[in-house]
């Protein structure tokens, strides 16, 4: 048999055999994806910085501990952006997506638990907003991965995920007929000051996705 026919019988065989390894190596990737989202879940990262009181001129009996605000911070938001630049828009899409419908499946991954029942707990919009967020993100930061994209990517997809959040629980709790402080307290809770947090983390952890992008990018090829 001559050599011009061996050949392309050996690109084909490599060909082949990239083909397998290729979608084994994501859906690995993907997983780790997964599971570094159910870990944020759970990991509260406790920050405390100083504050003045409102009523320091007025309240004579502070205490040095009402000059420290305390905050827990669960980094997931972060994540998802981490894993967005990371990834890629369609990698990071297929993670946020598998880790939602396994939530749903009865696993008790979310914060509050899992199972189909928590698309009516207040915080499900947070989660679903994840999917539009990394659609938003991931097409914003595209390949160039400039300073300004990435400014425009981590802002947008927080705010993304923040309105949704506020929308969908404002809804659930006209539902369940909650009053208007709990709603206010609620945003409060959960979207003012840690939006904040989000913003900075999130462009760290964008800044350090970016070069393991270009890692994966190259095992990838």
């Amino acid at each position: 048999m001559s050599e011009d026919v061996l050949i392309p019988k050996m690109t084909r065989i490599n060909k082949s055999k990239r083909k397998i390894r290729i979608p084994l190596l994501n859906f690995v990737i993907v997983i780790f994806a997964v599971l570094l989202l159910i870990g944020a879940t759970f990991l509260n990262i406790d920050i405390k910085h100083y504050i003045i009181p409102a009523d320091i001129f007025s309240n004579k009996n502070l205490h040095i501990d009402d000059f420290i605000f305390s905050f827990y911070l669960i980094p997931q938001i972060p994540i998802v952006m981490f894993i967005c630049s990371t990834l890629g828009k369609r990698m990071a899409l297929t993670s946020v997506i598998l880790y939602i419908l396994t939530g749903l499946a009865f696993f008790p991954i979310f914060a509050l638990g899992g199972g189909i029942r928590y698309i009516f707990e207040y915080g499900f919009g947070y989660l679903l907003a994840y999917i539009p967020a990394t659609v938003i993100a991931g097409n914003l930061l595209g390949r160039k991965y400039s300073f300004p994209d990435m400014i425009k990517a981590v802002v947008a997809g927080v705010l993304t995920i923040h309105i949704i959040g506020i929308l969908y629980m404002s809804l659930i709790a006209l539902l369940k007929h909650s009053g208007t402080g709990f709603i206010t307290g609620w945003i409060a809770a959960q979207s003012g000051l840690k939006i904040i947090y989000d913003l900075i983390a999130s462009f760290i952890l964008v800044l350090i996705g970016k070069y393991l992008n270009k890692m994966l990018t190259f095992i990838l090829e």
